[in-house]
């Protein structure tokens, strides 16, 4: 299993919306709602770059925006993470039952460490970060390097994911997929088969993704 974070494990987009319009107050302007969405799974840097153009100020420096972004995300992962409907127990279904399974996800590793204390180091035989791959979503390269590392091959596995970017990230990646769409709609594709919450999943029906067409 290859669990996704922001947005299908834990509700956070909400907390990067905060964090993402203060940072837009903190240079003079206003987040547009586009510009918001528009970065919803995106690596940090290509998330900048949306602010920066949106403000206006396209001159900024992305790494130096991310860091105050980040230092803002530091709080409110430590006090703000809520899982997302049917996540947990998800969760704790696909490890009382043994099935490898790695969290996968856009975000840093010093931010992911933090979500780490809500979401358990123990749920996950893998974590692969934003910051550990040269090319991060909708790349393939962060679910096949989260493959590579359990030992299993990619078309065994069912990736979890809320976002476009993802779950393009996934199909590229040749894995199962499944859409549990939160602040993005995500429209219908082969390969990827779609519910409206976690609550909805359980070890039966993970299981038959791999297994049949995607509808």
């Amino acid at each position: 299993m290859l669990f996704d974070m922001d947005g299908t494990l834990v509700d956070s987009e909400r907390l990067w919306d905060t964090a993402l319009s203060e940072l837009a107050v903190h240079y003079g302007g206003t987040l547009s709602a586009q510009a918001r969405i528009s970065m919803v799974g995106m690596n940090p840097g290509v998330s900048m770059r949306i602010l920066h153009t949106d403000l206006g100020q396209e001159w900024r420096d992305p790494d130096e925006s991310y860091r105050w972004v980040e230092r803002r995300m530091t709080d409110l992962f430590r006090t703000g993470l809520v899982w997302r409907p049917g996540a947990l127990a998800l969760i704790e279904a696909v490890r009382a039952a043994a099935v490898p399974t790695a969290l996968v996800t856009s975000t840093g590793r010093p931010l992911v460490d933090i979500a780490l204390d809500t979401l358990g180091r123990d749920n996950f035989d893998v974590v692969v970060a934003g910051d550990e791959v040269r090319a991060p979503k909708p790349d393939p390269e962060p679910y096949r390097r989260a493959a590579e590392l359990l030992g299993v091959p990619i078309e065994r596995c069912v990736a979890i994911e809320d976002s476009p970017t993802g779950v393009a990230s996934a199909l590229a990646a040749g894995a199962a997929v499944l859409g549990v769409p939160n602040e993005v709609p995500l429209d219908v594709a082969d390969g990827v088969h779609l519910l409206e919450s976690l609550t909805g999943a359980d070890l039966d029906f993970l299981s038959g993704l791999i297994l049949k067409p995607a509808h």
